[in-house]
């Protein structure tokens, strides 16, 4: 899911802590690494007291704007209708708390189209322990090697594998640029959303 909102809360932040912005794609490209991420990048060497007091406001922020400004990447919509059509179970697996997760999936209108909704604080394990994807894979109905996993980050990739899914590597995601895809040991590695949802369709059967 791609999203400005995270950004723009940062700065929200930022501004009321009387920090200059940074510039947006260098925050965009850190997204994936959630909200401690982010406050680590907006305000490196705050004290850990400071880094939580900071990463508990922008989650509230957060909390009250969630999905003010997301959407589904490009493509991903009409290869959710695929997989509808042909019953065959998807859902998300986040690191994200529930208290995030489920409004934002319900506000984009897929919430009820998934097998399952995993998120970070739904078991004690977080990625990358592969266990989300393990109660995620129990709860689909789906074994683990039957089972295809995407991201856009090494530790989604290494908890993936560890769960012994194919795993798909989305380079179009939020990805800092001293990172490498190629040396996330994905199964295979994907372009762009529009590759993805060929990649997919033909890992299912939905085309030819």
């Amino acid at each position: 899911m791609a999203s400005r909102l995270e950004i723009r809360l940062k700065n929200e932040l930022m501004d009321a802590e009387g920090r200059d912005r940074l510039d947006y794609d260098l925050v965009r490209s850190h997204v994936s690494n959630g909200a401690a991420g982010l406050v680590s990048l907006a305000f490196a060497g705050a004290s850990p007291g400071e880094h939580e007091r900071l990463r508990l406001d922008y989650l509230a922020r957060y909390e009250q704007a969630v999905c003010v400004e997301s959407r589904l990447f490009p493509g991903l919509s009409e290869l959710l209708d695929h997989f509808d059509a042909s019953a065959l179970p998807w859902g998300v697996v986040t690191n994200k708390p529930a208290r995030m997760t489920e409004p934002l999936l319900h506000t984009l209108g897929i919430a009820a189209r998934a097998a399952c909704m995993i998120s970070g604080d739904t078991i004690p394990q977080r990625k990358p322990d592969p266990a989300p994807l393990l109660l995620a894979s129990r709860q689909t109905g789906v074994a683990p090697e039957r089972s295809i996993y995407v991201r856009d980050a090494a530790r989604d990739i290494e908890a993936g594998r560890a769960a012994g899914m194919y795993t798909i590597g989305a380079r179009y995601g939020y990805i800092t640029s001293d990172d490498d895809p190629a040396a996330w040991d994905a199964d295979e590695l994907v372009a762009d959303a529009d590759e993805l949802a060929h990649r997919l369709r033909k890992g299912v059967n939905l085309a030819p």
